[in-house]
């Protein structure tokens, strides 16, 4: 534990600390009474309400649509299956500006809806939960569908020979297996949702805004670090009571599981139901997933989209500093190659720290571990907005003098990936029976090889899908990254949401060409990481 609690001492709460800090004192002095008045304001009572609302409305219709998506890609073998999978993580690596562009193309004046039926969705809370559905189905799908896979199917077939119809053995055996991979996902969905920033921005107009748009406002507009302040710990505080819940119910629901190969479990659909769910699970992705996909792709090709012309044009200017208009000092193409590297950089440090955690929360209990537990998901629910100010006011002296170094990019993007780490390995290790590590250990093993030999081989596919989602969020990554990335080395995000903010169809094109790049580089290393297959001579765990 002692690696991780300094990390996240170090690069979480002594900037987070700092900034609310300076939003709470004058000369030197606390002012607590800034709080009662920030929170007596009718208007930030209704941000509140409207953050807590819109958070649990998008997690239960995540729910919803991406179950049944998680059953048919742990259960189903199709043609296609890993190129979809692949498919399904891109759009949660999307800077959420484009997110928000994306469907204000589909639901907005103009967009699909508009031409085919005279509808128009945006400014209204439908186009904000159905972009976070979009954003976050691929979190329940890999969660919940990676201890899916390598649960033994024959357990709930043995409750059937018993007499148990199908429904009522998958209610009382497979649910049960399921519910702390459910309700990690659900954690997830709910912390993103709570902290949504250029979803909101974009497609809320006016009428709604979120806590972590709220902050934004009072910071980078009115200069009100006060109000700023007292929205951060309002984040804290629920965020603390969510994560509080959270585990001290799933917690009583974790049993040890025989967990046996992925390749083992999947099988051809069978009968006129699997067909049709598959169907609709396929029907899901299209209108949800690759319709928003396909509008930016189009758009990045579409060099004069009035006359219906295409050609490369944008994607030509991505090479040049000079046609961005002064927005970059580096061709806007060196993003690519400036992601890739900070984000391997950051699946490496996520991987470490989240390993460190999820191998200490496995082998460890009491209050100061659950503390611990809790502490790990804070990043998700904190204003990446704070974080990333803090990050420059707080490591610019020795001995933390990082504010010229590239190492506080991956740093930064690192703590909102080691979440996911720790989330997606948890539930595996905490299945995995004590008995075989005692067993090795009573012939001999070091806890070293024992982890080798035990826990390594059932827990490798969640240690792949781990770095996985640590790779996606960590290119992804842009609220805390825009404000300590440096002018000549930005990131794709960042480099987006730039072009976006500047007025041309050329620095809107260039954006949309960047966001499908991303897109493609996404989907290359997902569909990368989905043909690496753990060892299957080792037969059944």
């Amino acid at each position: 534990m002692a690696v991780p609690v300094a990390f996240f001492a170090v690069f979480f709460a002594y900037p987070v600390t700092a900034i609310v800090g300076r939003g709470l004192t004058a000369e030197g002095v606390w002012q607590f009474g800034r709080i009662g008045q920030v929170l007596g304001r009718p208007d930030v009572l209704d941000v509140v309400w409207f953050t807590a609302w819109q958070a649990l409305a998008s997690t239960g219709l995540t729910l919803l649509l991406a179950l049944p998506g998680a059953y048919v890609f742990a259960r189903f073998d199709f043609p296609g299956k890993q190129l979809l999978r692949a498919v399904v993580t891109v759009p949660f690596v999307l800077p959420t500006v484009v997110v928000g562009t994306a469907f204000l193309a589909l639901l907005g004046r103009g967009g699909l809806l508009d031409e085919l039926w005279g509808v128009r969705l945006d400014t209204t809370v439908w186009a904000i939960l159905l972009a976070h559905v979009f954003f976050n189905y691929a979190v329940v799908v890999r969660t919940v569908g990676g201890l899916w896979a390598q649960f033994d199917p024959r357990q709930e077939e043995a409750a059937r020979v018993l007499g148990a119809g199908r429904f009522a053995a998958w209610r009382r055996v497979t649910l049960p297996a399921l519910t702390p991979a459910v309700a990690a996902a659900a954690l997830m969905v709910f912390l993103f949702t709570f902290t949504s920033f250029g979803v909101v921005q974009i497609l809320g107009g006016p009428a709604y805004s979120t806590v972590e748009v709220e902050i934004y406002r009072q910071t980078a507009v009115r200069l009100d670090l006060s109000t700023a302040a007292v929205l951060t710990l309002v984040q804290f505080a629920a965020v603390m009571a969510i994560l509080a819940v959270h585990a001290w119910t799933v917690r009583r629901r974790e049993t040890a599981l025989k967990l046996v190969d992925p390749a083992l479990t999947a099988h051809r659909p069978r009968g006129a139901g699997q067909w049709s769910l598959l169907a609709a699970v396929l029907a899901t992705v299209v209108l949800l997933i690759l319709a928003p996909l396909g509008v930016l792709v189009e758009r990045s090709f579409a060099v004069s989209a009035g006359a219906g012309g295409y050609g490369f044009a944008f994607y030509e200017a991505l090479q040049s500093a000079e046609a961005s208009g002064g927005t970059f000092l580096v061709p806007p193409l060196e993003a690519v190659w400036n992601s890739l590297q900070y984000a391997l950089a950051a699946t490496a440090i996520a991987l470490l720290i989240g390993g460190l955690a999820a191998a200490a929360l496995t082998r460890k209990a009491g209050r100061l571990v659950r503390g611990f537990d809790a502490l790990l998901m804070l990043p998700l629910g904190v204003s990446a907005v704070t974080v990333g100010f803090g990050f420059l006011i707080t490591l610019d002296e020795p001995p933390l003098d990082l504010r010229t170094s590239w190492i506080l990019v991956p740093l930064a993007q690192a703590l909102v990936g080691v979440p996911f780490v720790v989330r997606t390995m948890l539930p595996v290790l905490r299945a995995v029976d004590s008995r075989l590590r005692e067993a090795a250990a009573v012939l001999g093993a070091s806890p070293l090889r024992a982890w080798r030999e035990v826990d390594l081989p059932m827990v490798r596919r969640a240690l792949l899908v781990a770095a996985g989602f640590a790779f996606a969020v960590s290119l992804g990554e842009f609220g805390a990254t825009v404000f300590i990335a440096r002018p000549d080395n930005p990131t794709l995000p960042v480099a987006v949401a730039r072009l976006l903010g500047r007025p041309g169809a050329l620095n809107y094109g260039q954006a949309m060409a960047l966001s499908t790049i991303l897109m493609l580089v996404c989907a290359a290393a997902l569909l990368l990481l989905e043909r690496i297959r753990p060892d299957r001579s080792a037969g059944e765990f």
